[in-house]
């Protein structure tokens, strides 16, 4: 038996099997993921305590305190509504492939096609992002406890076990990774107050609050500080990601049609005010600027001042295990969304990577996937002092468009878009304006050079190589429409009107 809702139409698990069937997809992943479970998956990707302590340093000559502070208000905002925007179109389309899938029954095969590729890099990157932060970490944590030197060789070493933790996580199943992502929330609230109560009560000294948020710092080569303070954001815009996890899972989500709309939006404002309460209590607590800010990683060099070598290991290891659960949302997000977009015929090698565990209901070689992509794009690490900033930014420049893309094409054919339970009313086409034009300024704000050269107008340690990653994958994506995508990717088509009079559209190219 089932349950039905106000409209008399069924509720429960019954009613999202049929209603994926009606937006063209057998189910054949295991729903067993509740509301909370779905919310603590954005919440655990976006996680204050992975971005915000990994670009911290980032932070501290890009701007400095004033712009860190203030950008996260401003940047959470524009977040907001960007967040409401996409929860409007999940509601409508609650899939695996997510933002991709929106596209394409919106504006059709090419538009679905690139959204999905971008989406992809854009995951991709986050994993590789999150994943390198903890190996930063761990070798802070390391040095304390044993004298560990890290070299970039150890490093990259670390992160590499650390995806294979994150990949044997994931291969155990949907319900291990809602367990996790459960324990991920209480552990990230729960953390951040630690740390700024720590920070609050034992050192005898504080910044005040003027230098708080009012000093701007600039070691970045650059003059104008306005272009310093908007490259600045890329701490704000970078954590403020990966919320599209709550869209992902919604084939493993019971009512996934309000439980998934409803995650995107809890975890963006539960992590805007947990993120600046942990920024204001990192830089109230900050006791030699310069010294915190050439430190390899500047927050373990704030807590070791604030609260000696064994309270320094204590957060730090707070703040590693939020950032393993980080990784391990985030590699769940970027399997189910290469899974789906092989099973619709988008990847090289497509019936390879959509093949489903019958065990476990895993999708087990794109989480192989997830993983081995992300190690390739962390690589020029070995090479770059500022390449970890380049990997974060190829998390923004791809993802964050890829949002924009179903909220514009929402606005456009909005005689054509059919609201899901969980919607905005009146008010979407208003939010989802602006929300897309202020994904076109950070798109082209991280496309721009974070650090000037010594020398000339160009140095490989210094090369934003993000735009290039960006436009290769772009071009690849391009590149295999040619060959192959505009033959064997295939949308399955959506019955408008969820059963009644079926109206079928497919669009061909």
């Amino acid at each position: 038996m089932f349950r039905t809702g106000p409209s008399g139409r069924p509720t429960g698990t019954t009613a999202d099997d049929a209603y994926l069937r009606e937006l063209g997809y057998e189910p054949v992943l295991t729903r067993r993921m509740g509301s909370f479970g779905n919310f603590a998956i954005s919440f655990s990707v976006i996680s204050v305590l992975s971005g915000c302590m990994t670009l911290y340093g980032f932070g501290l000559i890009t701007g400095g305190p004033a712009v860190m502070l203030w950008g996260w208000i401003t940047v959470g905002f524009m977040v907001m509504l960007v967040g409401l925007g996409l929860a409007e179109v999940t509601s409508a389309y609650p899939t695996s492939g997510a933002l991709y899938y929106m596209a394409e029954q919106l504006g059709g095969r090419r538009w679905g096609w690139y959204t999905g590729w971008l989406n992809l890099l854009g995951l991709l990157g986050a994993i590789a992002g999150i994943d390198y932060g903890a190996a930063l970490f761990i070798s802070a944590f390391a040095d304390l406890q044993w004298g560990f030197e890290a070299t970039p060789g150890s490093t990259m070493l670390i992160f590499l076990c650390v995806l294979l933790l994150h990949a044997a996580l994931n291969l155990r199943g949907v319900r291990v990774v809602s367990v996790l992502n459960s324990i991920s929330v209480w552990w990230h609230l729960a953390g951040v107050a630690v740390i700024v109560g720590v920070l609050v009560v034992v050192p005898s000294h504080h910044q005040s609050p003027s230098f708080v948020f009012g000093h701007f710092a600039n070691e970045t080569g650059w003059d104008n500080p306005l272009y310093v303070a908007a490259i600045g954001l890329l701490l704000a815009q970078y954590t403020f990601s990966g919320y599209d996890a709550s869209a992902h899972l919604s084939e493993e989500t019971t009512n996934a049609q309000v439980a998934a709309s409803r995650g995107i939006v809890r975890a963006i404002w539960v992590s805007w005010v947990a993120g600046f309460v942990l920024l204001a209590g990192l830089t109230f607590a900050i006791k030699d600027y310069a010294t915190v800010q050439g430190a390899a990683v500047p927050p373990a060099q704030i807590f070791l001042d604030a609260v000696g070598t064994s309270g320094a290991k204590a957060l730090l290891l707070i703040v590693i295990v939020a950032q393993l659960f980080c990784g391990n949302a985030e590699t769940a997000a970027a399997s189910r969304m290469a899974f789906a977009f092989s099973r619709d015929g988008a990847l090289p090698g497509s019936a390879w990577w959509r093949h489903v565990d019958p065990r476990t209901g895993t999708p087990n070689r794109a989480v192989w996937l997830a993983v081995t992509a992300a190690a390739v794009l962390a690589l020029p690490s070995l090479y770059s002092p500022t390449a970890y900033a380049a990997v974060t930014a190829i998390n923004v420049l791809g993802i964050t468009p890829a949002y924009a893309i179903p909220i514009y094409l929402r606005i456009r054919y909005r005689r054509k878009f059919r609201p899901g339970p969980w919607n905005l009313g009146r008010w979407g086409v208003a939010i989802g304006s602006i929300a897309v034009l202020w994904v076109v300024f950070v798109t082209v704000l991280f496309c721009l050079p974070q650090t000037r050269p010594d020398t000339g107008l160009f140095s490989v340690t210094t090369f934003n190589y993000a735009p290039l990653a960006l436009a290769v994958a772009l071009a690849l994506a391009w590149l295999w429409w040619r060959i192959a995508g505009r033959h064997d990717y295939k949308v399955p088509v959506h019955a408008y009107d969820h059963g009644r009079s079926i109206e079928l559209e497919q669009e061909i190219v």
